[in-house]
C-alpha cells in the first residue's frame, strides 16, 4: 500500500508540475500576443504588397475631403493661392504648410489615392497653391507673405464672388524678414518638386529652383513675421523659425541629395534647434514632430554617404520620433493625458482637431516606415508596440472624425448623414443671389443651416469634454481650415488600404 500511494503521489506531482509548466507557457504566449506586454519581442510583419481592396469608408471620406480645396480657390490678386479658412485672407505661412503636408501625403501615399481614384484632385490641390508661391516669390530675396488686410476683411461678411474692398500685398524682404515663412515655402516648393518630378520636369525644378533661392533667404536674412508685422500676432503667430530652417532643409536634402542640407539638420544645427528628446506637437507652428518623422525615413531605410555624425543626428531625430509616437498609444507608459474622454488628442480649444488629425498622421506614417523595413515594434519604457498597435491609434482618430464619437457626429461636413450645419464660412453662409455688400452679418447670425454645403470642410472640433455647438457664431468649433484638410487626406489615404512606402523620394 504504502509503495502504491507513494507511486501515485509522484505520478500526480509530475502531472502537476506538468500542468504548471503548461500554463506558464499559456500565459507567456498570452503576454507575447497581448500588444504592449512586458518582456516580449514581436515577430516583424510582413511587408505589404501593392495596394489592395479599398476600405469604402476612408475612400468616401478622402473623396469628400478634397473637395474643400476646390471651395478655398481663390483668383484674386496673386493669382490662385488659398484662402486658409472661413474668411478671405490668403496667408503664405499656413497655405505654404498645407502643400508641404498635401505633397508628403501623395510622396507617401500617392499609390493609395490612385487606387482610390483621388489622386488627380490631390494634384490639383497641390499646384494650385504651388503656382501662387511661384508667383509670391518674385525675386531671390522677396516673398508676398499676405494677400488682403485683416482688419478690413474681418470687418465684412460676404461672398468671395463680390468682394470689393482694397487687397494690399505685404511681403519680407532682406529688410524686412520672415524666416519661418520663407523657409515653409521652401519646404512646401522642395516637397512638390519630388511630386511632379515624373510628369513635369520643367515645372519639377522651377519649383526646386525657388525652394533652394528661399531656403537661402530664410537662412541669410533672419527674423520672425510676426515681429516684422506685428499683426500677424493676432493671426499666425509663429513661435519660431527654427524648426521651419530644419524642416525646410529635411526636404531639401531629399529632392536634392546634397549632403549640405543633411549636415546642417544634424551635425550643424541638430544638437541646438531640433529639441531632441523633447517631443512637441505637429502643427503649423511647430514642425519639429513632421522633421522627426520625416528624418527617421533616412534611419529606417538608410541612405548612401552618410558620415557618423550624420547618422548619430538621424538617429537623435529618430529616437524623439519614438517618443513622439510612444506619446500617442493609449496605454503606452508615456501616453500624453491630453485627450477627450472619447479618445480624440485634445490640446486646445480653438481648432482642436489639428493635434488629433496631424498626430494621427505621423503616426501613421511611422508605423508604414517600421512594416516596409519589417521592424516589428518600438520600445515605449519597457512595453512593446507594433506597427498594427500604432496604426490602430491613427484610425481611432480618424474614426472619431468620421462619427465614432459621444455625439455621433461626422466632423467632416459632406460625410455622413449627420454632420454640422453652420460652419463658420463665408462663402458656405450667403445665399449665391444675395445682394449684402460688405455687411451681410445677417446671415453670420441666422439660426438657419448654410445655404452652401462646405464640402469637405474639417470643422475646428469638439472641446474637450466631447461635446460640440454647432453655431456659426461658435468660430472655435466651427471654422475649417485648409491646413487641417491637408493632413487629414494624408491620414486618409494612409487608412484606405495597405501599401508599402517607397524606400526613396529621390
Amino acid at each position: 500500500m504504502g509503495s502504491k500511494y507513494t507511486r501515485g503521489c509522484c505520478g500526480w506531482l509530475i502531472v502537476a508540475l506538468i500542468a504548471a509548466l503548461v500554463a506558464t507557457a499559456a500565459m507567456f504566449a498570452i503576454m507575447k500576443r497581448k500588444p504592449g506586454g512586458k518582456g516580449h519581442h514581436k515577430k516583424p510583419l510582413p511587408v505589404p504588397g501593392p495596394p489592395g481592396a479599398i476600405d469604402s469608408k476612408y475612400g468616401d471620406a478622402l473623396g469628400v475631403a478634397l473637395q474643400f480645396f476646390q471651395v478655398q480657390k481663390s483668383g484674386l490678386d496673386l493669382s490662385k493661392g488659398m484662402y486658409d479658412a472661413g474668411d478671405h485672407i490668403k496667408f503664405t505661412f499656413p497655405m505654404a504648410f498645407t502643400a508641404t503636408v498635401l505633397a508628403w501625403s501623395v510622396l507617401e501615399y500617392g499609390d493609395q489615392m490612385s487606387a482610390a481614384k483621388q489622386l488627380d484632385p490631390a494634384l490639383d490641390a497641390l499646384k494650385w497653391i504651388t503656382d501662387f508661391l511661384i508667383a509670391a516669390h518674385p525675386s531671390d530675396n522677396v516673398l508676398y507673405i499676405q494677400v488682403g488686410d485683416p482688419d478690413l476683411d474681418h470687418n465684412c461678411w460676404e461672398r468671395p464672388e463680390t468682394m470689393t474692398e482694397k487687397r494690399p500685398l505685404t511681403q519680407i524682404n532682406k529688410k524686412s524678414p520672415g524666416s519661418d515663412v520663407a523657409a515653409e515655402a521652401a519646404a512646401a516648393m522642395a516637397a512638390a518638386s519630388m511630386v511632379f518630378k515624373s510628369s513635369d520636369t520643367t515645372y519639377s525644378d522651377v519649383l526646386l529652383q525657388h525652394a533652394q533661392k528661399l531656403f537661402t533667404f530664410a537662412d541669410t536674412y533672419r527674423g520672425l513675421s510676426s515681429e516684422t508685422y506685428p499683426k500677424l500676432q493676432d493671426f499666425y503667430n509663429s513661435t519660431g523659425y527654427v524648426d521651419e530652417l530644419l524642416w525646410a532643409a529635411s526636404w531639401l536634402y531629399h529632392s536634392t541629395g546634397d549632403q549640405t542640407y543633411l549636415s546642417y539638420v544634424t551635425v550643424q544645427n541638430g544638437k541646438t534647434y531640433a529639441e531632441w528628446g523633447r517631443p512637441t506637437w505637429f502643427s503649423w507652428d511647430d514642425k519639429n514632430p513632421g522633421t522627426q518623422v520625416l528624418l527617421s525615413r533616412l534611419n529606417f531605410f538608410g541612405s548612401k554617404q552618410i558620415s557618423n555624425a550624420e547618422n548619430e543626428g538621424l538617429k537623435s531625430y529618430r529616437d524623439t520620433a519614438e517618443a513622439v509616437i510612444c506619446g500617442l498609444i493609449p496605454d503606452s507608459p508615456q501616453a500624453t493625458a491630453s485627450r477627450t474622454g472619447g479618445g480624440l488628442i485634445w490640446i486646445s480649444g480653438w481648432n482642436s482637431l489639428q493635434h488629433a488629425t496631424n498626430s494621427a498622421f505621423l503616426a501613421l506614417v511611422y508605423s508604414d516606415y517600421m512594416l516596409s523595413t519589417r521592424t516589428a515594434e518600438v520600445q515605449c519604457s519597457g512595453k512593446y508596440y507594433s506597427p498594427t498597435d500604432i496604426r490602430n491609434f491613427a484610425a481611432s482618430q480618424a474614426n472619431y472624425i468620421l462619427g465614432d464619437n459621444p455625439m455621433k457626429l461626422s466632423y467632416l461636413v459632406g460625410y455622413g448623414s449627420n454632420y454640422p450645419q453652420q460652419v463658420h464660412h463665408r462663402g458656405a453662409s450667403i445665399p449665391a443671389d444675395a445682394k449684402t455688400g460688405c455687411k451681410g452679418f445677417q446671415y453670420l447670425h441666422s439660426p438657419n443651416p448654410n445655404p452652401n454645403v462646405a464640402m469637405g470642410a474639417l470643422v475646428g472640433g469638439p472641446f474637450q469634454n466631447d461635446t460640440f455647438v454647432d453655431s456659426r457664431d461658435n468660430a472655435v468649433q466651427t471654422e475649417s481650415s485648409t491646413y487641417n484638410s491637408g493632413t487629414l487626406v494624408g491620414l486618409l489615404s494612409g487608412l484606405v488600404t495597405t501599401s508599402s512606402v517607397a524606400q526613396s523620394f529621390t
